[in-house]
């Protein structure tokens, strides 16, 4: 049975993803790490870390509901859930540790603006090719509004 960990941030993006391996129809063993979105460092403000935390359980077991009936579907497969902690590095590495032989594959959705954390110490970095252009727009936006 192949083993593969899918880091997700978005289900519907996922599921494009995972689709040609679903196809397969080989049984396997799906582990799903959660990646919930960072929150603003501002809002510990307001909210405590228990609530902070039960925010990111409730975004996981929905995401969970969303993949995990489709990837099960498969007679043998198994699904296991588990929520992301930083960094995603020495979450994989300890995922390689227990499960040698398993697959890491990256279906997260790119944010705008933000470079993804990889999720392993061999995946290459991609520059943020959106960095210059949000910033010459902002500035020149900037320029405009004090020109009138």
């Amino acid at each position: 049975m192949e083993k593969i960990a899918v880091f997700v941030n978005d289900a519907v993006h996922a599921r494009r993803i995972l689709r040609p391996l679903l196809e397969g129809g080989a049984p396997t063993h799906w582990i799903v790490v959660a990646c919930p979105p960072t929150l603003a460092r501002h809002v510990s403000r307001w909210v405590s870390q228990g609530a902070r935390r039960q925010w990111r359980e409730r975004w996981s077991e929905a995401l969970f509901a969303e993949l995990a009936p489709e990837l099960g579907a498969t007679r043998g497969s198994r699904v296991e859930t588990q929520i992301a902690r930083r960094p995603l590095t020495e979450l994989s590495t300890r995922l390689l540790a227990r499960l040698p032989d398993v697959r890491l594959l990256d279906a997260r959705m790119a944010r705008l603006g933000k470079p993804d954390e990889p999720i392993s110490a061999t995946q290459p970095v991609e520059p943020n090719r959106w960095a210059a252009p949000i910033a010459i727009t902002t500035g020149l936006s900037a320029l405009l509004t004090l020109a009138d």
